[in-house]
């Protein structure tokens, strides 16, 4: 069912959810909910994104919000925590907010930063939480030298690297990293996020051998059916993750998760912990160590409240009339 571009104005809102910390460069989160048959679903492609992209966005939130969803497996899944990359004397505060957790995320190769800041970050974390795996997100900013040199240093030192997410730009990088990783005897998984997401062939990454897991966020993607298709086809490891949404968002990821045969990994669905602010009274915020699979209320006052400035509404539905037109 495709509902026409009146019937999602007539429930749409955009808001501006602000962050406790700076992430990735950004303070708060601009996104736009409506409501479909279904519930409440998200539509947030990151506001750089062109129209091509955010088109593919409108489709994932137009199939939760109307589509038919896959059977569930399960009724919560796992969740790390995510640590941006603020100073060291910030680590625990912002980790508190993840109550318990086994896995963190720890993002890496921040502007303005370099290796040494990235390990120390980690040293930091390793010391405060022992029992915890580790991964490493840079965001393809790493070039595969600095991406051998952290890998090494971090098993030299007895972390227990779950993954290195993205660590370089190119999917040919990325090739050329596992393969130098293997000739030095250092076993480390590689994990593709952008290089799934932002190509035309989502398979492309796994046909060149240079990943061992695909990281699939959902919105991203075009939708819970379509992931679940690549999930399929790759025949390797994936891990569920998010965008930093807001807990309607987050919702959507939490049902793409309940719908895989096999989850492996802690799923990248526990960032509303990152939120000041969300969109419901009962935000999707992870209990010892998962969160649930379940729809969000969304709470009007909550709307009133982040209400994006008049001109930023305006902007957000100009661009739903184009990326609409593309779908």
């Amino acid at each position: 069912m495709s509902p026409a571009l009146t019937e999602i104005l007539s429930s749409a809102r955009v808001v501006s959810l602000p962050l406790r910390t700076r992430f990735r460069g950004v303070v708060d989160r601009e996104v736009m909910i409506f409501e479909g048959p279904n519930g409440w679903t998200e539509w947030s492609p990151f506001l750089e994104y062109p129209d091509e992209e955010a088109a593919v966005w409108l489709a994932a939130a137009i199939e939760f919000a109307y589509g038919e969803l896959p059977a569930s497996h399960r009724t919560r899944v796992p969740v790390n925590a995510t640590l941006p990359a603020v100073a060291n004397d910030q680590i625990e505060k912002v980790l508190s907010r993840f109550g318990s957790f086994s896995t963190v995320k720890i993002k890496v190769a921040e502007k303005g930063q370099d290796l040494n800041d990235d390990l120390q970050r980690v040293w930091a974390v390793r010391s405060m939480y022992p029992d915890a795996r580790i991964r490493l997100d840079a965001n393809g900013g790493y070039s595969v030298e600095q991406a051998i040199t952290i890998a090494g240093a971090m098993l030299e030192n007895g972390v227990p690297l779950d993954y290195l997410e993205q660590p370089v730009a190119s999917i040919a990088e990325m090739a050329d990293l596992r393969l130098s990783l293997s000739k030095a005897k250092l076993a480390v998984l590689i994990a593709a996020d952008e290089s799934v997401r932002k190509v035309s062939d989502p398979m492309a990454v796994v046909h060149a051998g240079a990943a061992d897991i695909l990281v699939l966020k959902s919105a991203p993607l075009g939708g819970i059916t379509r992931s679940l298709a690549i999930a399929a086809e790759a025949g390797i490891p994936v891990v569920i993750s998010s965008a930093l949404e807001s807990s309607v968002g987050l919702s959507m990821g939490a049902h793409l998760a309940s719908a895989l045969p096999n989850l492996n990994f802690d799923c990248g669905l526990a960032t509303a912990s990152l939120l000041a602010g969300d969109v419901t009274r009962e935000p999707l915020v992870p209990t010892d160590g998962f969160i649930d699979v379940r729809r969000v209320d969304v709470d009007e006052q909550k709307l009133d409240l982040f209400e994006a400035e008049d001109h930023r509404i305006d902007w957000w539905i100009d661009r739903l009339d184009r990326s609409f037109k593309l779908i």
